[in-house]
């Protein structure tokens, strides 16, 4: 299985605390592999503007990097700032790594005019243009996210020895949430892209378990011909994307994800006060509804944090904190490495029918069922 760990917190901190989590609950994964994604970020030696995007990855060779120093000058990107790892390349299994990026760029005078969702659609549709560079030169480039405040890593290799080959230690970069996902793609073949946490348009997840309904999703999610609904070398990445169609274009709240991927019943439904309208989502959206085992960890743009469990509940997860800093995690003594001196009588384990949420401020957190009424305000 994999192991999940995620914190949250107000003040900035190292992701390395996070990988001491993943270390705490070694016994639980195959260590072949390691995704982070840290969101709110701050940089030792740079003020970061968040309204910038960040691009992230890694070249491969030296002409992968400069193929990308061209392709974003232009497309009319401006490198604000080029953070630069302190990398160990014998402590990684992998021979072909270049460089590793994580890039501050400033958006093209051209984008003056665009809304933000014309915006937002740019940024998403130039990193899949990396990506399919890359892919079309021999997998020379991998472009891993391209948003505001968010950088991702990703390698394979067990999570402390990557964290120690990039020196992550070291506070050069830090942030307000980091999500870690503990397990290289093992299901197929060996794919960065295949490694959780999984991102499209601000929206990040990652999962534990075997998502067995993912054919029947991903075709669904493919003939709705979005750009970015692609890849798919994971079957656990169409929760992400189920995720931002839930948000992005049913334009629904956060709790609506949990009514699409695991509908009540009928006979709850039929008690419910919007059961009604309930009914008519769930058969509408009937080929996204997931056959776990799964337990399902997200992240949205304003820092926002979930939880949710499928039916089966067979994959475990845990809540845990305290006012100002929170954590996810697979295992109880992930949630204790990351949030020592929470109270533990707090944690909490969530069913079936909860959506857990850790809201932007942090101060506690929010559980609530599907048999609550439906908030029917969208989400900011």
């Amino acid at each position: 299985m994999c192991r999940l760990a995620l914190k949250t917190a107000l003040e900035p901190f190292s992701p390395y605390e996070v990988l001491t989590a993943m270390e705490a609950m070694q016994e639980g994964y195959d260590g072949s592999g390691l995704g982070l994604l840290l969101r709110g970020l701050n940089f030792e030696d740079y003020k970061y503007d968040s309204k910038h995007p960040v691009l992230s990855g890694i070249a491969h060779s030296e002409a992968a990097l400069q193929r990308l120093n061209t392709i974003m000058s232009q497309r009319g990107y401006e490198l604000k700032y080029d953070h630069e790892f302190e990398t160990h390349p014998a402590m990684v299994e992998a021979k072909d790594r270049y460089r590793y990026f994580v890039r501050v760029y400033k958006l093209p005078a051209a984008f003056d005019g665009l809304s933000t969702e014309e915006i937002e659609d740019e940024l998403m549709l130039t990193r899949l243009f990396l990506r399919a560079n890359g892919e079309e030169n021999g997998n020379d480039l991998t472009a891993f996210s391209f948003w505001p405040d968010v950088a991702m890593i990703k390698e394979v290799g067990w999570p402390l020895e990557i964290g120690n080959a990039l020196t992550l230690h070291d506070n050069r970069i830090t942030s307000r949430v980091c999500m870690a996902q503990g397990r290289q793609n093992t299901n197929y073949g060996i794919n960065l892209y295949a490694c959780h946490p999984f991102f499209i348009q601000g929206i990040a997840t990652m999962t534990n378990g075997e998502n067995t309904a993912f054919v029947p999703i991903r075709d669904w999610l493919l003939g709705k011909h979005y750009p970015g609904y692609m890849g798919y070398q994971s079957d656990s990445e169409v929760f992400a994307h189920i995720l931002h169609y839930t948000l992005k274009q049913l334009k629904l709240p956060l709790q609506a994800y949990k009514h699409i991927i695991t509908p009540l019943k009928n006979a709850e439904l039929d008690k419910h006060p919007q059961g009604v309208f309930l009914k008519g989502l769930r058969d509408a959206c009937r080929r996204l509804i997931i056959d776990g085992p799964n337990a399902v960890i997200g992240t949205l743009p304003d820092e926002t944090c979930l939880l949710v469990m499928d039916h089966k509940k067979m994959r475990p997860a845990t809540v845990g904190g305290r006012d100002g800093a929170w954590a996810i995690a697979s295992e109880m003594c992930g949630v204790a490495a990351m949030i020592p001196d929470r109270d533990p009588s707090l944690d909490f384990q969530p069913m079936r029918e909860h959506t857990i949420i850790v809201p932007p401020d942090r101060k506690e957190l929010t559980i609530w069922s599907q048999l609550d009424p439906y908030p029917l305000a969208q989400v900011a």
